[in-house]
């Protein structure tokens, strides 16, 4: 029994240690890796910046987050694993599935999971989910082989020793009041120099580093709005329902559902890339007897569909709470300002 106890448990190290492995590769080249049935790691281009405090010089970099609603399998993990271990698909989907279930059980076990060189789990106290990454890798290509840099702090008084210490030791006669007269003048220049080196130097030094943030904050912005994660979503229905005809309305990008202005709770049915998937989607709502409607693209260019808008916030959450027990554990609550 021990001996079949540790073939499982090697088994199953190795399993979350390759399919992480797995991950932290695609995390170079994609801004969203899903995990089906597990969640998301998001990736957002952070500037280089300054630490007044540290006196630390940080490169540009990805910072990593986890989204737990977003589990549909797109494609991108699984086959990923096709091409680098030349198995089918459906061995794929076996692995990711064997690897979640075992990530679960630990997190169930020990309420607490690290990815390495990604980030830990811990379950709180409410039993949710929480996600702090790690820093010892930076995923931004641009960015290999940058290093933080640390920036010694500059002493002038300690300036000020030395400039004494080397007059001291001058071959060079002086007599007293000359020598009061050139002592002042080796102060006011060392001085100057202290007050170049650590004064002007050091803004210098600081405003270009701000300049280089405003561009990268902005270019970060454009390319989130410009390359959405090149994950789409996809809607998985393992047992379809049977086909009957029903009349629904056809939405197109330019015609979503103008919602009043005082519903401001909407449930979020699904977010899709290509806009041929709202329909479906809505079809198929409308067959589980919703009411859904479309309601325009998020700010990361994605086609939202959901299932309904309410005016309060407390018949919102009674709703989602429905849905997610019945129907959908994915569906989600947005709040429009």
């Amino acid at each position: 029994m021990d001996k079949e106890f540790f073939k499982n448990r090697f088994f199953y190290t190795f399993v979350i240690m390759t399919i992480t492995n797995y991950i932290c590769d695609l995390l170079y080249r994609y801004d969203c890796v899903i995990v089906p049935d597990f969640g998301a790691f998001l990736t957002k281009r952070a500037a280089a910046h300054f630490s007044d405090d540290k006196h630390l010089m940080y490169p540009p970099q990805k910072q990593i987050s986890f989204n737990q609603q977003i589990i549909s399998n797109d494609g991108l993990l699984a086959n990923y694993i096709v091409s680098s271990e030349q198995v089918s698909y459906d061995k794929a989907l076996e692995k990711i599935q064997s690897f979640v279930q075992q990530v679960n059980a630990e997190l169930e076990k020990k309420g607490r999971l690290t990815f390495s060189d990604i980030g830990f789990f811990n379950v709180n106290f409410e039993n949710n989910l929480v996600f702090e990454p790690l820093h010892t890798s930076n995923y931004l290509p641009e960015a290999f082989g940058l290093a933080t840099l640390k920036s010694d702090t500059v002493l002038r008084e300690t300036l000020k020793e030395e400039v004494q210490i080397l007059e001291e030791k001058a071959p060079i006669a002086f007599t007293p009041e000359k020598r009061k007269k050139s002592v002042f003048v080796k102060y006011a220049a060392a001085a100057a120099i202290a007050l170049v080196l650590s004064g002007v130097g050091l803004n210098s030094y600081k405003n270009h580093i701000i300049q280089h943030n405003v561009v990268e904050a902005i270019e970060a912005e454009e390319l989130i709005k410009e390359e959405i994660q090149s994950a789409s979503f996809v809607l998985d229905i393992p047992n379809p329902l049977p086909s009957i005809s029903v009349k629904v309305k056809q939405f197109t990008e330019d015609n979503s559902v103008d919602i009043e202005s005082f519903k401001k709770y909407h449930i979020v049915a699904g977010a899709f890339r290509e806009f041929e998937n709202v329909n479906k989607k809505i079809a198929q709502l409308k067959r589980k007897g919703f009411s859904p409607s479309y309601i325009g693209k998020n700010n990361y260019g994605l086609h939202q569909v959901i299932y309904s808008s309410h005016a309060t916030k407390n018949e919102a959450i009674n709703t989602l709470n429905s849905i997610k027990r019945h129907e959908n554990r994915s569906a989600w609550l947005l709040v429009q300002k």
